[in-house]
């Protein structure tokens, strides 16, 4: 989740079978798209789309300084898993384009959404958390029914990522029921100065947010969760219908969201076995991609810099890879 404040420093940055018929020589290029993705429940989504092509990479896209694509190429591959990335509070589809790249380079197609309401250009409907799970499964449905890579797509081979207030959408979106009616005013109560309980003090949480109807999407198949949000909201009866292999991340030292009531208070409460990572030394915003130049220089520390001695490019070749395998592993991507 992210400071309000930071926001506008944030905008300067927008711009088959059981294994993969494809097999590559070498590791595929990374393509990428930048597309529309209508929403029957309110305005077009916008969605970053990575892929593998034959296309050689040229050139960065905008906001993603570190990372050279092929613009527009044409999708290489058949029978391709794919992917689905939510971002945190306040961000865009590109807070996590080396994971992206990472999973490119396995030969996934990754699809990460600009949550409409909830990212750095308009906060209007940052606590209307229902409605993220809702965006992401409209997000899936594009990806397979009508994206221009739809025919590549293996649509029995959906995985889900998400960090922050992303990792608490994909565990919603893969059958969690959260429960804030019941848990949000007490844990703000106990919590006020917490970053949850600071960005809706003064303000009703929206109805659907206290709804017990939450969309559930049955493609996903595998999920990543890092550093979830409300993740206190679940409870174990709440995580009973999370019943896909699950890889669960929490920053040690997370400052935004601290011990125990998210990473930690999922990790208790679910009732199967799951690969439960903690990284020392990390704070919260150690999952988001490190920072290149462009970004060093406008974002505050927080969002590129974490605690001294932590070497977030480190840790990240470590976490891109280990989420890369877990997705590769579960969804029956055969090693090339």
């Amino acid at each position: 989740m992210r400071s309000p404040r930071l926001l506008a420093l944030f905008a300067t940055l927008a711009f088959a079978g059981a294994v993969s018929t494809t097999a590559w020589a070498s590791e595929p290029h990374v393509g990428f798209m930048r597309l529309s993705a209508p929403d029957p429940g309110g305005a077009p989504i916008e969605v970053g789309v990575w892929y593998p092509t034959d296309t050689a990479e040229t050139a960065p896209a905008g906001g993603m300084e570190n990372l050279p694509v092929a613009a527009g190429a044409p999708v290489a591959g058949e029978h391709l898993p794919l992917v689905v990335m939510s971002h945190g509070n306040g961000g865009w589809f590109g807070g996590h384009y080396d994971t992206a790249a990472a999973l490119v380079r396995r030969g996934f197609v990754v699809a990460a959404l600009t949550h409409t309401g909830d990212n750095y250009r308009d906060q209007s409907r940052a606590l209307d958390m229902a409605d993220r799970p809702r965006q992401l499964s409209v997000l899936i449905g594009y990806m397979l029914d009508a994206s221009p890579m739809h025919a590549r797509i293996d649509p029995a081979k959906v995985g889900a990522f998400g960090f922050s207030s992303g990792g608490f959408t994909v565990l919603a979106a893969a059958g969690g029921q959260p429960n804030l009616a019941a848990t949000f005013p007490e844990h703000c109560l106990k919590h006020p100065a917490n970053y949850d309980c600071r960005l809706s003090a003064g303000k009703p949480l929206p109805a659907s947010a206290l709804t017990t109807t939450w969309t559930h999407d049955t493609r996903i198949k595998a999920v990543v969760s890092a550093a979830p949000a409300l993740g206190f909201t679940f409870g174990k009866k709440g995580l009973e219908g999370v019943t896909q292999p699950l890889q669960l991340w929490k920053a040690a030292d997370d400052e935004i969201l601290p011990d125990p009531d998210y990473a930690e208070a999922v990790h208790r409460a679910l009732p199967r076995a799951h690969d439960y990572r903690v990284v020392p030394g990390a704070r919260h915003f150690d999952f988001l991609v490190p920072c290149g130049p462009q970004a060093a220089k406008q974002l505050p520390t927080p969002l590129c810099a974490g605690a001294p001695g932590f070497d977030r490019a480190a840790f990240h070749a470590d976490f891109n890879a280990r989420v890369a395998t877990f997705f590769a592993t579960h969804l029956g991507v055969g090693e090339r």
